[in-house]
């Protein structure tokens, strides 16, 4: 079969791999017919993530069940279903607190050895282990460009949301517009925020932005602390997000933050990185971190997706063949698409 594979920073290909076979009762296997290139991938590709060679890439899938172990119970051969982007077994310490994405043996998809060494979904077919917990069908009628993200990128935006614990009423500020940080704008609003404000400096991201609902703010052209400022008489946000992952992005969070309020680094860190922690003491911040616990949350996701409470469709600007992953990532890295979506 063929599959998108890392060569080396800046450089991935599509080779030939073997398809991959059941080896365990919990295991499913699924024929992609929709996978996406997330900014997670992107941090594989600029070498931020190390990861072996020759690795297939990829962690959002959308496809068809084509086999099932024995203990796979949930979707049967014939499924349309959608993949988390990480596995769990669903009886671990972790995973009886509902802390799957903690899972002692949980892993990621085509993120290397160091998280799982579980081969990834821009491919032909995928493995899925524990397949009953990773695996969940697609509501009848559901579009592969909408039931993608639930596995993945508005579960992570949700997640952020929910994790940071916003409530009806809040004043929340996200920072970085990428997909995530776009879906974390709608779950916000989903869940009752006042107001959002949206930090970034790309124009048609703050537009986007708009359209659900933020307030947009040019991180360069516009002082993000000025604006919160006024926006709260002095007070800050309730909540602050990083969907960036950047230092300067986490500062910005803490200082935008009330007293009292919280910060969420939802971006992907792999490094170390300075934290005022003077600030986030005297504020009295909770800061939150960490990848998203999307098994958690995939379904009351699904549920407000089949309501149309959120839609991440405007997030997709590309379609492109398997085949052309090569250029897919250089435009994605490039900035001049917001979400692509490679079918095999």
């Amino acid at each position: 079969m063929r599959a998108v594979t890392f060569q080396a920073p800046g450089e991935v290909r599509v080779e030939e791999r073997p398809e991959p076979e059941i080896r365990a009762p919990h295991e499913a296997i699924v024929r992609v017919e929709a996978t996406g290139i997330c900014g997670s991938d992107l941090h594989i590709y600029h070498g931020r993530v190390k990861i072996e060679p020759g690795f297939t890439l990829g962690h959002e899938f959308v496809g068809t069940v084509v086999a099932a172990g024995d203990a796979v119970t949930t979707v049967a051969e014939g499924d349309r279903v959608l993949g988390c982007y990480c596995t769990a077994c669903g009886t671990c310490f972790f995973c009886r607190r509902g802390e799957y994405h903690k899972c002692d043996e949980g892993k990621v998809f085509g993120h290397g050895a160091l998280l799982g060494d579980l081969q990834g979904a821009q491919a032909e077919q995928v493995l899925v282990p524990h397949a009953n917990l990773t695996l969940r069908r697609v509501p009848e009628g559901m579009p592969d460009d909408v039931a993608l993200f639930a596995g993945d990128v508005m579960g992570t935006g949700y997640h952020a949301v929910a994790d940071a614990g916003v409530t009806p009423g809040d004043v929340v500020a996200v920072l970085g517009l990428g997909p995530v940080g776009l879906c974390a704008v709608q779950a916000a609003r989903a869940a009752g925020a006042a107001r959002v404000v949206a930090v970034d400096s790309v124009e048609d991201r703050l537009q986007m932005a708009e359209r659900f609902g933020a307030t947009p703010v040019h991180l360069s052209e516009q002082d993000p602390r000025a604006v919160v400022k006024e926006l709260t008489g002095g007070r800050g946000v309730d909540v602050a997000i990083d969907a960036v992952g950047h230092p300067d992005a986490l500062e910005l969070a803490i200082r935008l933050a009330r007293k009292a309020g919280t910060v969420s680094a939802t971006g992907v860190y792999a490094e170390r990185t300075e934290v005022h922690m003077g600030l986030v003491w005297i504020k009295a911040l909770r800061l939150v971190s960490g990848h998203a616990n999307v098994i958690a949350h995939v379904d009351p996701v699904l549920s407000l997706l089949a309501a149309g409470v959120l839609d991440p469709s405007p997030l997709v600007t590309h379609h492109l063949p398997l085949d052309d992953a090569p250029e897919a990532y250089a435009a994605y890295d490039r900035r001049e698409a917001l979400k692509i979506v490679l079918s095999p």
